[in-house]
């Protein structure tokens, strides 16, 4: 599993050019699954780790700090969340110039695990959470806060 995260003013999500999702200052992560993560990874300690790494990394300065400040999460600093599920954060470019989207998890697996994942973070943090729809071609805009960009990978923190 991986995270792509990046510390936001503001992002959104459209779809056939209606916004589904939306939020302020906070944090938009693109959530990926890969050929490791099957039907058993929300029972796993990775799972749980990751939405607790989502949802505590202090990349946020304190009310009315220096903005170089990372001392809150988005939690005490009052922001939200948007998930975006990213199978492309599995894209293997070693060869030719068309990535393969091979080690990404299969559609059907990535999909339940995105939903499980979306409400994992939900039901364990006070952030407002919005989610992309899976599957979907969505249109992402965001106003990069920093910028702030942080890659989580599951295998590396969890292994």
């Amino acid at each position: 599993m991986r995270l792509f995260i990046q510390r936001v003013l503001s992002a959104s999500i459209s779809v056939d050019d209606k916004e589904v999702a939306a939020i302020g200052p906070g944090l938009l992560a693109l959530v990926g699954f890969g050929p490791a993560d099957g039907p058993d990874l929300p029972a796993s300690p990775a799972f749980a780790g990751m939405a607790r790494k989502l949802s505590g990394l202090r990349v946020f300065p304190p009310a009315g700090e220096a903005e170089g400040k990372f001392t809150c999460d988005v939690q005490e600093y009052g922001g939200d969340l948007l998930l975006a599920p990213q199978f492309t954060l599995y894209a293997d470019c070693r060869r030719g110039r068309r990535p393969s989207f091979s080690a990404a998890a299969p559609p059907d697996v990535a999909r339940n695990l995105f939903m499980m994942f979306a409400n994992l973070v939900d039901e364990n943090t006070s952030c407002r959470v919005e989610s992309g729809v899976f599957g979907a071609d969505m249109r992402v805009r965001l106003c990069n806060w920093g910028p702030v960009t942080i890659l989580l990978d599951s295998e590396e923190l969890f292994s």
